[in-house]
């Protein structure tokens, strides 16, 4: 799990320091992040070879979706910093807002994935997705926080 913490450490400093790269930038991160992600999920999740194929073919789909939230995720830091010294009361609430939604929306995700994925394959394959992929998240929302920093007035 130490790789996991450093990958995101890495990851989410260098997307904050780069939050008005271009999109080719942002895909080359996403795609380093999903590969190496995807090791570590087929390290910790366990489908059968019948479960297998319909894991995979739902992890990818939930991926796709995932990298959206995470496109979201770098804007919204990338608006932070630019109005970080000058951010008024309005501009606060509104990017505030915008993060609430966006956990909501990466929350939900993984628990509509979840119940896919133990549909089609058990409630230990499931389970075994999501804790992998709350823990990840979790990660990387701390890293996220530990190098945003907190408004003054």
């Amino acid at each position: 799990m130490k790789k996991i913490t450093f990958l995101v450490a890495v990851m989410a400093f260098a997307l904050f320091v780069n939050a008005q790269s271009n999109k080719e930038e942002l895909d080359l991160y996403q795609a380093a992040f999903g590969m190496e992600k995807k090791a570590i999920v087929a390290n910790f999740v366990q489908p059968t070879e019948l479960q297998a194929d319909a894991f995979w073919a739902l992890y990818d789909e939930y991926e796709a979706k995932r990298k959206e939230n995470g496109a979201k995720r770098i804007e919204l830091l990338g608006n932070y910093a630019e109005q970080y010294d000058s951010m008024t009361d309005e501009q606060a609430e509104a990017w505030t807002n915008e993060v609430i939604k966006l956990s909501a929306a990466t929350d939900k995700l993984i628990v509509t994935y979840y119940k896919k994925i133990k549909k089609a394959t058990s409630p230990i394959v499931a389970t075994q997705f999501y804790q992998i992929e709350s823990y990840i998240l979790t990660g990387i929302r701390m890293e996220i926080l530990d190098g945003v920093p907190f408004l003054e007035k």
